[in-house]
């Protein structure tokens, strides 16, 4: 069971580090300094947004559960 967990764990770290990788760049401070005041995700960025959020929920479960065994 401990190993299994391990392996999801690394699974998951490396699925969670290429979703970070993959989102749009280019926005950064650019709406933090107010360059952009609108900003909607469509389509494959919601996705890719909404997934890196569920994997990272995903990585912290599994890595409580590791915890607790």
């Amino acid at each position: 069971m401990h190993s299994a967990l391990i392996v999801l764990q690394i699974i998951t770290a490396i699925s969670l580090s290429v979703l970070i990788l993959i989102q749009s760049k280019g926005t950064g401070f650019g709406r933090a300094w107010g360059g952009s005041t609108s900003f909607t995700r469509r389509g494959l960025e919601k996705i890719v947004f909404k997934a890196t959020f569920a994997v990272s929920a995903i990585f912290i479960v599994i890595s409580i559960a590791q915890l607790a065994l």
